[in-house]
């Protein structure tokens, strides 16, 4: 009878995907675009893992590699827009975002960021948290890096 209740138990958390016999890891995939500015670093624009999509984060450069740190609302967007080119090369959408870590030179900007972002997610937004830092690459004031499932 112990044999039968933990074969059961076994075959249940295989069946969830808790446990597993296989040792093969889920392929890993770089997703790059030239829709996004090329990485600045050793680094890439976003890696796949399964159904998961990490991306890396993003600050408002053109694809051209230019800045424009006019307002604050113009960099978020351009930065956002760089996430949701990178989002889109990887077969998924801004809607399988699930979490967003935004950084900001100053929370004092963060109404306008939050207004910015807030046009993306219109419903049922990711998780998120918004950090302020002391710098940014290239003098930027925002960043966003994102995970999304599929």
């Amino acid at each position: 009878m112990k044999k039968v209740v933990l074969l059961f138990i076994s075959a249940v958390l295989i069946t969830i995907g808790i446990f597993s016999f296989s040792d093969k890891t889920p392929e890993r995939l770089v997703v790059l675009t030239d829709k996004a500015p090329k990485p600045i670093g050793p680094y890439s624009q976003a890696i796949k893992v399964g159904n998961t999509l990490y991306v890396a984060g993003q600050v408002g450069f053109t694809t051209e590699g230019k800045l424009d740190t006019s307002t604050v609302e113009n960099e978020c967007r351009q930065a956002i827009n760089n996430v949701k080119a990178i989002v889109e090369a990887a077969g998924m959408n801004m809607q399988q975002v699930v979490k967003a870590t935004l950084y900001v030179k100053d929370l004092k900007n963060f109404s306008k960021i939050n207004e910015v972002y807030g046009s993306y997610f219109p419903q049922n937004p990711p998780a998120r948290e918004t950090v302020q830092i002391a710098a940014l690459p290239k003098g930027a004031n925002f960043e966003i890096s994102v995970i999304a499932v599929k």
